[in-house]
């Protein structure tokens, strides 16, 4: 009886530690959410993934958009986040109807920059990618 314990005991240590082996990686694989900023001005909403010039994710890339909305464009917005370690970021909150279309992102890192136009009349919610160019130095003579 004490022999069929003890096998007992083993195989019950045997199979949890299985198991934390196959479930722990797959658990610290979760999809982490991407940094949010809420503009707070309508129903509209851009995820943008941030790649480099080798199509992999950046981190802690800088996107800047600044909107001009309301009659005539008098109200002004500048809206800034930063991408995680997934190379993503997400706006939401932005207005369906901005002062001259379509809303221009501007995310970069170091030396490294990308645009991307974005129109949310056309395209209310939307996933759109960047990808990081070096800048071009400028010389002054």
């Amino acid at each position: 009886m004490a022999l069929y314990n003890s096998r007992m005991k083993r195989s019950v240590l045997l199979c949890g530690a299985l198991l934390v082996a196959c479930v722990g990686p797959v658990l610290s694989q979760a999809p982490e959410k991407p940094a949010t900023v809420d503009g707070g001005l309508g129903r509209c909403s851009l995820e943008i993934t941030i790649l480099g010039p080798d199509s992999k994710p950046v981190y802690a890339a800088t996107v800047t958009v600044h909107i001009a909305y309301g009659f005539g464009g008098f109200h002004k917005l500048d809206l800034e986040v930063g991408t995680n370690s997934e190379g993503k970021a997400k706006f939401t909150g932005l207005p369906s109807r901005v002062r001259r279309p379509p809303l221009e992102f501007d995310a970069s890192k170091d030396d490294l920059s990308g645009t991307l136009e974005y129109d949310p009349a056309t395209q209310c919610v939307a996933m759109q990618k960047i990808t990081l160019q070096k800048t071009p130095a400028t010389t002054t003579q």
